[in-house]
């Protein structure tokens, strides 16, 4: 798998993305869209119960989201759990937040910008 880690700004607030050249997609750090659209201060802590609660449920994105290491604020690279694109629309529904509309915008911004860098010669 050959990727691109990426910082990509939401609201000032940062949000952890791989680009994976294999399956053309991006995964997302679940951790940092939860604390973008919750403000929780502890996104690690909702994010735990969150998905306890979409296993209890039968989730499939949740059951689907694998773990990358990715570099955290203390320079050191953690497994992280990580979404790509659908199943982090899957989770954003499941938190209710008013950013949620403009979070999914900002995604496919992102999507569109990488398709552009990848049409351009």
């Amino acid at each position: 798998m050959t990727q691109k880690q990426s910082l990509k700004i939401f609201e000032e607030k940062r949000v952890r993305t791989v680009w994976d050249d294999e399956t053309e997609k991006w995964y997302f750090s679940v951790v940092d869209v939860v604390g973008v659209l919750t403000e929780s201060p502890n996104p690690r802590n909702y994010w735990k119960v969150l998905k306890h609660r979409l296993l209890k449920e039968g989730n499939q994105s949740v059951t689907n989201c694998n773990q990358l290491k990715l570099l955290s604020a203390d320079g050191k690279r953690y497994n992280t759990d990580v979404a790509d694109t659908e199943q982090i629309l899957r989770i954003v529904q499941s938190i209710p937040s008013p950013k949620a509309e403009p979070f999914k915008r900002w995604m496919a911004q992102v999507a569109s910008q990488r398709i552009d860098q990848l049409q351009a010669p």
